[in-house]
């Protein structure tokens, strides 16, 4: 048997099913798209639901596929045993109510037997115990001897999720030798040893489940079939696990050369090893899809994934950062099937680099105060670390929880898990609500998913905006209707409209549909899984009826400055490029007649003069007047444009590609301008951070931004009329203002010293001596705090060496002060102690300095005992 590579056998795959007339789809984002029952694509399966449940017409009705996946439920394991991984590759052959279990079946031998050329002896099919069908075709069709058949129950074999669709398994078991067995002498099929290993699955979509077990024949059966390509890989190249196998054991030994150690060689180095070679490929194919770190969702997994990977690095020895040059080793090998990994290698890089920096700035630490906790619950006799101390190493030191779980476990220590959410309970809240739980098949049920599949809609509004079609179908907000009526809320749905629907960041145009006796506000338009746009607003006059002949026009200024904005972020993009680096991505855009916003990687805040250098290079594009020029093209030739293609967005053969002059090509489905000149100009009005190496800018153009300028100058010349100044004279007349003002206030202060010293009179008759030192304690009524210090140092002249102590009340409230000399300090006078030992009479606190203190309090009639204990605490300090 020959030992084909990875990329071989993913390869032999696909072109095996495009030759039995299956459509190679390439494999779909790990970032599900509009299914909000998965964090991640888990199967080959997921991202074709649609295809299946009738939502979405599939593009042909047999698909292939090789899938990327990320499962992260048993994390725990991974590195422990050489068999779980979090990423792998799932091959898929898919019939969407086109071939069944005997055509499956057939291929599925043949593909293993001939083209790949495993033995035929050591192959082993199951089937489900009723499914005599399946067993019929492995034994007469294919040849497979009974007692080479085996026929498991609903667990194993069976395929269901909740209610819908369901069905029988076939699965493929290949025996790898007694090496890998248990030795029992009853080791087979279905053992729980390594020795029996299934490459294969069917799926056989023949049933529709009530909920309550009940099951009928669908009329449309589909197949649903994969097979692992690592799970493969290792019986084709004869190799122990997966991490055995080419493009794996590349990894695997780059990351033996940089943490110097040896596989195979320690139980525990193994560990650490499989653990870093695992997560850096899922770390690497996550960010190349768009996901970046964070403390929620699937940013979370991927922030745990990395640190993990980096803590398992620590514990062979590495410092500082390593794992931007295993990512460089994971798209390497893996490029040929995934192309994007090299199309955003910089910008993956990036991302690790800085990750990876972060947490090694606190690792150590981190590492450090876990240990002195551990040691302190030895101490105690505890074995589960407080949810505050789990919590305090999330939130200071980045630990997640489930590496200070994974640590103390090894130690056979345990973590408050709930005391942990308490102290965190938002970000808990947040976590839960990022997986919503949904019905079958992931998809929220709404009224579209009643519209029959064949419904599908055309846009025509590049070139239109005022078209005439037909009405196709009605909705209200909770079900499929016949007519809308005056003031009736809804959705409309026509063949054809020239009025776009929110997509790639640019918001919806706004406008009417009308009838001859009817008319309907259009708020937003939608697009809807199946080619569908829905018209979504209320009817003003009149009545909607499906069948309907209607004209739907577009909002014309609101269209054109959503498309200034859009041409803009175009600009925009190219000059952060310009000015920041080639690393710079799109992570998001909104925009709509009023303004616009765009998101972008970045790692700090743009300085004012790169801001104003970005500014300008966008203002002299649009007084170039470039011409925007919109080309449909073929997507391999539209890339050798070197068109910016965003994270995200799915793109089909044909793609919409935007230039504008030689200056900005980027894919875009949106509206623009036909001249940059048209956008007038543009304005940043701010640039903020809004997530993990992502930053934001707001700007304006054309009558957004002269709104902004007309109301800025509504603002300067009512601040103007305030001060009783022209608007060309406002900064003089504030200049002038303040200096008047701080002259006011000096005689403001100095007037108030002299109404201090009035109101206090002439106090120098209550002086008293404490043990030879001078002690005035005094009160005086209506003084603040620094008019108290004023009063202090005018009478200190006055007392000569000394303790000065005063209180007054104003406003309710109780201050204190009190200041000592040179030679009383020397002799045991302490102000600060002096104010601590008094305030608490006046229901306060405070303290200070030897030579100067002062304090607060609440309780104004405790003022005279107060004044009183002055001189009992000065008595104690001179003792």
């Amino acid at each position: 048997m020959q030992k084909y590579g990875v990329n071989e056998l993913r390869k032999m795959f696909l072109e095996y099913f495009e030759s039995k007339g299956h459509l190679i789809m390439k494999s779909f984002s790990l970032v599900p798209h509009n299914d909000k029952s998965l964090l991640l694509i888990n199967s080959g399966m997921a991202p074709l639901k649609p295809y299946f449940t009738g939502q979405e017409i599939p593009p042909k009705k047999r698909v292939t596929t090789c899938q990327k996946c990320i499962r992260t439920g048993d994390i725990e394991n991974v590195g422990k045993t050489a068999r779980h991984g979090t990423f792998f590759e799932m091959l898929g052959n898919f019939s969407f109510g086109d071939y069944f279990k005997k055509e499956s079946i057939r291929w599925t031998w043949e593909f293993l037997t001939d083209v790949v050329g495993l033995e035929p002896d050591r192959l082993y099919p199951s089937v489900y115990l009723d499914d005599d069908e399946a067993w019929e075709i492995w034994n007469k069709d294919i040849g497979i001897a009974p007692e080479r058949i085996f026929r498991f129950g609903k667990e194993d074999n069976f395929w269901e999720h909740g209610s819908g669709p369901c069905g029988p398994c076939s699965e493929v078991y290949y025996d790898r030798g007694p090496k890998y067995g248990c030795g029992s002498p009853d080791c087979t099929v279905g053992c729980e040893c390594d020795r029996y290993m299934e490459i294969w699955n069917n799926v056989f979509t023949q049933f529709d489940n009530d909920g309550n077990n009940n099951y009928t024949e669908l009329e449309q059966k589909n197949i649903d079939t994969g097979m692992g390509l690592e799970r493969l890989a290792c019986v084709v190249q004869g190799v122990d696990s997966m991490f055995d196998i080419d493009t794996i054991k590349a990894l695997r030994d780059h990351v033996c050369h940089i943490t110097k150690t040896e596989y195979g060689q320690d139980d525990e180095t193994d560990v650490s090893l499989r653990v870093i070679t695992d997560h850096i490929r899922s770390v690497t194919f996550m960010i190349s899809d768009g996901i970046m770190p964070s403390n929620e969702g699937r940013g979370y997994v991927l922030r745990r994934l990395l640190r993990r990977a980096c803590r398992h690095g620590r514990l062979l020895g590495v410092e500082g950062e390593f794992l931007v040059e295993l990512a460089r080793t994971v798209i390497e090998g893996s490029r040929d099937g995934y192309p994007e990994l090299e199309e955003k290698k910089d910008f993956i890089f990036k991302v690790i680099a800085k990750e990876e920096e972060q947490f090694n700035k606190t690792i150590d630490q981190g590492l450090s105060i876990l240990a002195e906790m551990e040691a302190e619950m030895e101490k105690n006799g505890e074995k589960t670390l407080s949810g505050d101390h789990a919590f305090k190493l999330y939130d200071t030191y980045g630990f997640p929880l489930d590496l200070t779980k994974e640590i103390l476990e090894e130690k056979g220590l345990s973590v408050d898990e709930e005391g942990f959410r308490a102290s965190m309970e938002v970000q808990r809240r947040t976590a839960r609500e990022a997986r919503e739980v949904t019905n079958y098949m992931g998809a929220d049920a709404t009224v579209y998913e009643s519209i029959a599949p064949e419904v599908t809609s055309e846009f025509v509004g590049y070139d239109n905006l005022s078209f005439e079609s037909s009405v196709t179908v009605l909705t209200t907000e909770t079900e499929i209707t016949d007519a809308l009526s005056d003031g009736d809320r809804g959705t409309v749905f026509v063949e054809k409209t020239p009025l776009y629907a929110t997509s790639g960041g640019q918001e919806a145009d706004k406008g009417y549909i009308r009838t001859a006796d009817g008319e309907f506000r259009v708020e937003d338009v939608v697009k809807l899984l199946g080619g569908k746009i829905g018209h979504v607003g209320y009817v003003t006059k009149g009545m909607i009826k499906t069948g309907d002949t209607v004209t739907l026009e577009v909002d014309e200024e609101n269209r054109a400055l959503s498309a200034r904005n859009h041409s803009a972020t175009h600009l925009l993009h190219k000059a952060l490029r310009t000015v920041l680096g080639t690393h710079v991505e799109q992570a998001g855009s909104s925009v709509n007649a009023e303004r616009l916003r765009f998101d972008f990687t970045h790692f700090s805040a743009l300085t004012k003069e790169e801001l104003k250098k970005v500014e300008e290079i966008v203002n002299a594009q649009i007084m170039a007047a470039l011409p925007v020029k919109v080309e449909n093209l073929p997507i391999e030739e539209a890339r050798k444009t070197g068109a910016a293609a965003l994270f995200g967005e799915k793109y089909g053969d044909i793609v919409r590609v935007v230039s504008m002059g030689d200056f900005s090509v980027e894919f875009c489905g949106g509206t623009h301008v036909e001249n940059t000149g048209v956008i007038t100009a543009f304005k940043i009005i701010s640039e903020t951070g809004v997530a993990a190496g992502v930053r934001r800018i707001e700007a304006l153009t054309s009558k957004g931004l002269l709104d902004y300028y007309d109301e800025l100058e509504k603002r300067l010349a009512e601040a103007a009329k305030l001060v009783k100044a022209s608007p060309d004279k406002l900064a003089e007349k504030i200049t002038h203002l303040l200096a008047e003002n701080k002259t006011l206030h000096s005689e403001v202060e100095s007037l108030k010293s002299k109404l201090a010293q009035d109101a206090m009179g002439d106090v120098m008759d209550q002086v008293t001596e404490v043990k030879g030192v001078k002690l005035l304690a005094t009160e005086v009524e209506g003084v603040d705090m620094n008019g108290l210090r004023d009063l202090g140092d005018q009478l200190k002249d006055k007392l000569g060496e000394g303790v000065i102590v005063i209180a007054s009340a104003a406003g309710g409230k109780v201050n204190l002060m009190a200041t000592a000399t040179k030679g009383a300090i020397e002799k045991g006078a302490h102000a600060g102690n002096l104010i601590k030992a008094i305030a608490g009479l006046v229901g306060g606190g405070g303290g200070g300095r030897p030579n100067m203190a002062q304090a607060g309090g609440k309780n104004p009639d405790g003022i005279s005992s107060a004044i009183a204990k002055a001189g009992e605490v000065l008595e104690e300090q001179l003792s």
